[in-house]
């Protein structure tokens, strides 16, 4: 791996490099000290609160779409320039913190799938007896 750098550290500490790289990055700062304090520094100055553009940008999550859109996008219910958008934010970008919502709304929607599968059943099966044959005459 390439040395860590400030922006590396950056992403480390806002949980957004890939697994492995992060693990790396995690087994360098056990054992480097300069490496940590170079690490402390970077978070002092997110403490502080680094206001650049491209800091705002990253802080409040400026490229992202909106939860409504992760979920419009999962049911694929979205102009197609919005949908190309969103796939290259998700796979290109690789913006965790999108990936992590559309994760959320997958389960919610597969839990939701397995609830109203057993709602439908069991209103056919209450109401099975009450319906009319409408084969037999009257």
């Amino acid at each position: 791996m390439p040395a860590v750098t400030k922006e590396t550290l950056r992403a480390f500490l806002h949980d957004s490099l890939p697994d492995g790289e992060a693990a790396e990055v995690e087994r360098q700062l056990r054992d480097d000290a300069k490496l940590r304090a170079q690490f402390e520094q970077v978070r002092l100055e997110e403490d502080r609160g680094e206001h650049s553009v491209g800091a705002i940008w990253r802080r409040d999550h400026i490229s992202c779409p909106s939860r409504d859109q992760l979920g419009g996008y999962l049911l694929q219910a979205l102009d197609q320039d919005l949908i190309d958008y969103l796939e290259f934010h998700l796979t290109v970008v690789g913006c965790s913190f999108c990936s992590a919502n559309l994760d959320d709304l997958k389960q919610k929607q597969a839990e939701a799938a397995a609830t109203t599968k057993t709602r439908r059943k069991k209103i056919v099966n209450s109401s099975a007896g009450m319906l009319k044959d409408v084969t037999k005459p009257a």
